[in-house]
């Protein structure tokens, strides 16, 4: 499982000329899934983005979670993470897991960030999305589950 954290002052997903979520102060997370994760991937990717610190202190120091700070976190399912771009010109997608797994995983992941008290916004699993964001830092970083050897590895 790989996901890009963004941290953003608001962000919004619109499908279709309509806005289906939106969050203040939080982050965006684009989530992309491949075929070998599985439940417990998700579980440590929505623990270790929950209690990131990647928010500042009253020191100007990140040393606060989205959870510290009470932030939202848009959540936008995004195949082409695993866009393999080593060869020719055209993405290869044969790592990103097929819908009718992924879309489960998504959710149950989205899923595990609520159970940590989170506010969650999505967009629509595999539809045409604009997201719209305005970055705080700018802060971004990808997070992604460890290799299957090291799951049991604590976060």
């Amino acid at each position: 499982m790989r996901v890009v954290v963004q941290r953003s002052k608001r962000a919004s997903v619109t499908v279709n000329h309509k806005m289906i979520g939106k969050i203040d102060s939080g982050l965006v997370l684009l989530v992309g899934i491949t075929h070998n994760d599985t439940k417990k991937d998700a579980e440590y990717v929505a623990e270790k983005i929950a209690n990131l610190r990647i928010f500042e202190d009253e020191n100007g120091k990140m040393n606060r979670s989205v959870k510290d700070v009470c932030g939202a976190i848009l959540s936008v399912s995004q195949f082409t993470l695993y866009g393999d771009t080593r060869k020719g010109r055209r993405p290869s997608f044969v790592e990103a897991a097929r819908p009718e797994q992924a879309q489960p995983l998504y959710d149950f992941f989205n899923e595990k960030l609520r159970e940590q008290g989170l506010k969650v916004e999505t967009g629509i699993f595999g539809a045409m999305m604009e997201v719209a964001l305005i970055n705080d830092g700018p802060v971004t970083l990808i997070v992604e589950s460890p290799p299957c050897s090291s799951r049991s590895l604590p976060s």
